[in-house]
């Protein structure tokens, strides 16, 4: 019987991606924490996960019931998932950055994604081990 890849590494795949680009953002928040008018910015990650999710289990893809229709994919923050953190005291000069929140942010981060990222590990050894017959 075959074995599809996808499947058996499920949600912690897509879980990693995401936790990798939720990393970029959070550091770029930090990095940012002393700019002018800057806008901190997150991913909302339980909704693009949802997203992708929807995404990759629908492979059939749409199709319009009339040749008039026009197909269109969300375009903007919808298709990104990033959004702008709302600031609990933004600064004087608009920066909506606090350091604390965006450090404690991309700790947790950094734990989740070790957390997909052991799971994708035993997923990896489980198949090894059936390759092998061990």
């Amino acid at each position: 019987m075959a074995i599809s890849i996808d499947k058996h590494f499920g949600v912690a795949q897509q879980a990693l991606e995401l936790r990798s680009m939720r990393a970029n953002v959070l550091a770029n928040n930090i990095a940012n924490a002393d700019t002018p008018g800057y806008k901190a910015r997150d991913i909302d990650f339980q909704e693009m996960l949802k997203s992708r999710l929807e995404e990759t289990s629908d492979s059939v893809g749409i199709n319009g019931t009339h040749s008039g229709h026009q197909l269109t994919t969300p375009q903007g923050n919808t298709m990104t998932g990033l959004k702008f953190r709302t600031p609990t005291q933004p600064s004087i000069d608009g920066n909506t950055v606090d350091a604390q929140v965006e450090k404690t942010q991309f700790v947790q981060n950094t734990i989740e994604f070790q957390t997909a990222f052991e799971f994708m590990n035993g997923k990896v050894k489980s198949l090894l081990t059936a390759i092998r017959g061990d």
